[in-house]
């Protein structure tokens, strides 16, 4: 049995078993916080000081504060109570501070506790935890030590605990033991369901600061009608005209105007131990952006003014090679923000500089080359949307009724001259032409994007020759417009074709310009935001409601959903929010968001492991003979060459991990929790393509396979890929514009004869302006930088994540494999035959090499979509 502690009354079988528990303070930097919400009195010396406490001694202040505060009640998992339930122990407090424990993490403090212990209570596999303060703090982890016949048990928690009034029920923890549902000890059944149940709510109430609670809604929240009218949103999700992923419930008040929507927060909900507040850098970069739009950017635009343009090529150059000159008083009003500290680097009192993105380090023109254009869609930001080009001409998806005729316009005389003495017929046959399509995406917007205020939009398709030395030339680019009359009448096209000089150079030239803004908007709001960050949050909603953290995919998915919802949050509230940031900087305005949703209809989860992607993009064929099941017709995709081996290598973890616990097809089937799990993620957080018959059906051990590396994959290096260029390929803004504002001039007008007196000029004219550039290189510098504790593919942040050593030797493996493969990346680069790896650039593709250091380094894989 257990005594009461400091009772003296004891069983003559009880003995004292040591604990260590690991915790962080809420603000480290503030221990007043924490001082005056305890119940100490005494005066502070310096952070966790001396303290005099209650009874008159001098006592380590950590100690004094913490040790009377929080409480732990042991649980047993083996021996039960009258009612079938694992035995509860005694309250036992904190005891002494240890300052100086070995392997101790940064702003981490550890503590002794002591419990009674008798063999009547069994294994001890769980424990409650009570905070008798008013302020919160960071459980890292508890350790028990010495227990008669088990050893030591590790319980890895890194949860906030909120004091205990805070909550419905104590707050519960388990060891990292490993049980399917049905192989639960009886003694751990009960506090197993309990906490799903805590954790799933009654999704009732607005939700609250302390609250653990996951739940689905759909996206209303991006609007804001109460403040004005311009600034209403569609609700994205729970209509079949604006399908969407669902997003966590937060439960926050209706607008006025529109019943249906909620007032936005200058503080987002999410679940609590979705935020890790100061304890990742990383959080120091995302709070960057919420300074950015909520105080940096009105400063900037009253400096620059928002209709400021680049003068020359060197002045767009000028954000990183001689700065912007900002008034004093602006850099005095940013400078006291530390966040801002790193990103805006300072030179003197007034000027504002930026890195100098990666594809202008070796060259300043390099950008404006075809042969660069062509390689970025395999080795840019965006490799992922290319496709084989099958059928000519190219055709649209799009409804006739309702768009008139949309097939491409671009002949096959036009294309053959430069074929290589190929017809279009034989290079499609021999798999030769490849095509970029924008067309259906913003066809169907543009009249909306045209009509706004210096928004002047194509919808693009751009065809290209794969030559043999393995390099993408590009052919055609064809420049649409909805038709005058209306849609119903189709498109109004016009076709650029290459050239280098006079007017012809120029109008090629932006003709490349109209593809990119197309490519960029895609990308951030499609390739990024959609298909990483919106799609994974139900798959985080669900796990947390339905996987005990005691089951194995709930460990092995964990990590993968670190700071997810976090930084999705964010964004809905600053950057794809109604006047954020992405509207502020990208040509679609306030139809961004609304488009990515006609997208969602598009999407199958299927697809999105990386061989069956390739596969549908026309870019590799099934081959059981090939390494991973496929092989690739274009040898030299830097993307799909190195995203194979990382592919392999999740899915082969995946596998060899799964199969510890599933034997057969039939304890998938059987498996309460999993199935409670797939049913939920389908039907309510991907609730408007519920009925799509693609599916998995979670009826196998390939089904949970497959479904749990697509999730890693999307997570991880899918995020990776199309995240971590941002900066180093975009950081130029000639390279990567991100708003067109004018048609290609007529022929005999003012305009027209510009592009032959100052190509600079009638570029610059057409794209971004300075304070968009200024707005998008902010951003996306912040979002291409890794934080200082990232934690990477094969790598987990608690070396005690699991108690099965068949786990941790199967982890190992993967991280030796993703170690090889490295290697291999690292030795590709360094071919000179592979000329895509670098490109006329001399940008080697890094960006899935698996590891990485802190910033901004064009490389590393981290486990999770945590900026």
């Amino acid at each position: 049995m257990f005594g009461l502690p400091g009772s003296g009354i004891f069983n003559n079988n009880t003995q004292k078993i040591k604990g260590t528990v690991v915790l962080m303070s809420k603000n480290v930097l503030d221990f007043n916080a924490v001082a005056s919400a305890g119940s100490v009195t005494g005066a502070v010396s310096g952070i966790f000081g001396a303290v005099t406490d209650v009874a008159g001694s001098v006592v380590d202040g950590a100690t004094a504060i913490f040790s009377r505060n929080i409480a732990l009640t042991l649980i047993s998992g083996t021996k039960t109570d009258g009612k079938g339930s694992g035995k509860v122990g005694k309250e036992t407090y904190l005891q002494k501070h240890l300052p100086t424990l070995p392997n101790l993490g940064a702003k981490q403090d550890a503590f002794d506790i002591y419990f009674d212990y008798d063999a009547d209570f069994g294994i001890p596999e769980a424990f409650y935890i009570k905070n008798y303060m008013q302020v919160e703090f960071f459980l890292v982890s508890v350790t028990l030590e010495d227990i008669p016949n088990h050893g030591t048990i590790h319980f890895v928690c890194n949860s906030w605990v909120y004091n205990f009034k805070s909550y419905k029920k104590d707050r519960i923890f388990f060891a990292n033991e490993v049980y399917l549902p049905s192989a639960t000890p009886a003694a751990l059944v009960k506090y197993r369901n309990e906490e799903l149940e805590n954790l799933r709510g009654d999704g009732t109430g607005e939700r609250k600061e302390a609250d653990r609670i996951y739940d689905y809604d759909v996206y209303n929240d991006l609007g804001n009608p109460d403040v004005d009218n311009s600034l209403a949103r569609p609700i994205l999700g729970g209509s079949s005209q604006y399908p969407y992923p669902r997003r966590c419930r937060t439960g926050r008040r209706k607008t006025r105007k529109d019943p249906k929507s909620e007032t936005p927060s200058t503080m987002t909900y999410v679940p609590r131990d979705e935020i890790f507040g100061h304890l990742k850098s990383s959080d120091f970069l995302t709070f960057g952006i919420k300074s950015l739009s909520q105080t940096v950017l009105p400063l900037f635009q009253s400096a620059l003014g928002f209709n400021a343009e680049f003068d020359s090529f060197d002045d767009a150059r000028a954000f990183f090679e001689g700065g912007i000159y900002l008034p004093t008083n602006l850099i005095s009003q940013i400078s006291p923000l530390p966040v801002l500290k790193e990103l805006f680097r300072t030179d003197g009192e007034q000027v504002l500089k930026f890195p100098p993105p990666h594809v202008i380090q070796v060259s300043k023109s390099a950008w404006m080359t075809d042969e660069e254009f062509g390689r970025e869609m395999i080795a840019g930001v965006n490799p992922n949307v290319i496709k084989r080009l099958d059928v000519f001409p190219p055709q649209s998806t799009l409804d006739p009724s309702e768009f008139g005729d949309q097939t491409s316009t671009i002949t096959k005389e036009s294309l053959e001259a430069n074929l290589d003495g190929l017809t279009v017929d034989q290079a499609i046959e021999g798999n030769k032409l490849f095509i970029l399509d924008y067309h259906d995406a913003f066809m169907p917007y543009l009249t909306k994007i045209n009509g706004l205020e210096d928004a002047k939009a194509y919808a693009t398709r751009t065809i290209l020759l794969l030559k043999n030395d393995g390099t993408l030339q590009p052919l055609a680019i064809e420049l649409s417009v909805p038709h005058p009359a209306g849609p119903k009448f189709g498109v109004v096209s016009r076709v650029a074709f290459p050239a280098k000089e006079g007017a012809e150079g120029t109008i090629w030239l932006l003709a490349k310009a109209y593809v990119i803004v197309n490519d960029s908007c895609y990308h951030q709001l499609m390739s990024h935001w959609l298909n990483t960050h919106a799609v994974m949050e139900p798959f985080v909603i669900a796990t947390n409601r339905n996987l005990s953290v005691l089951h194995p995919i709930h460990k092995l998915l964990e990590p993968h959903y670190r700071d997810t919802m976090n930084i999705n949050g964010l964004a809905r509230q600053s950057l794809i929010n109604a006047g954020g940031i992405i509207e502020k900087s990208f040509l679609p305005r306030q139809f961004s968001v609304e488009m990515s949703s006609a997208v969602y209809k598009n999407w199958v989860f299927t697809d999105q492991a990386l061989p069956a992607d390739l596969i549908k993009r026309g870019f590799a064929v099934e081959d059981s003979s090939s390494p991973y099941g496929v092989r690739l017709l274009v040898d030299d995709y830097p993307y799909a060459v190195d995203g194979l081996e990382i592919w392999d290598a999740i899915k082969t973890w995946v596998q060899d991990y799964v199969s510890l616990y599933y034997a057969s097809d039939d304890e998938v089937r059987k498996d309460s929790e999993l199935q409670a799990w797939w049913k939920e993620a389908v039907e309510k957080g991907h609730e408007d393509l519920k009925d799509k018959p693609w599916w998995p059906k979670m009826q196998t051990v390939d089904d949970l396979v497959q479904s749990s590396s697509i999730i890693i994959w999307t997570a991880s290096a899918l995020h990776a890929a199309v995240n971590f260029g941002q900066y180093p390929y975009g950081g130029l803004i000639l390279n990567r514009p991100t708003v067109s504002r004018r048609f290609i001039p007529e022929l005999e007008s003012k305009d027209y004869q510009e592009l032959v007196t100052n190509p600079q000029k009638a570029y610059l004219r057409t794209i971004t302006r300075k304070f968009e550039a200024l707005v998008d290189l902010t951003v996306i510098e912040i979002l291409s930088r890794h934080a200082s504790d990232e934690v990477y593919l094969g790598q987990r942040d608690n070396p005690n994540w699991t108690s099965d050593s068949r786990a941790i030797q199967a982890f190992k493996k993967f991280g030796n494999k993703l170690a090889e493969i490295e290697a291999r990346i690292e030795q590709r680069n360094k071919e000179p035959s592979l000329t895509n790896r670098k490109g006329p650039a001399q940008m080697e593709y890094t960006v899935l090499l698996p590891t990485s250091e802190e910033g901004l380094t064009f490389r590393g894989i981290p486990n999770s979509i945590s900026i």
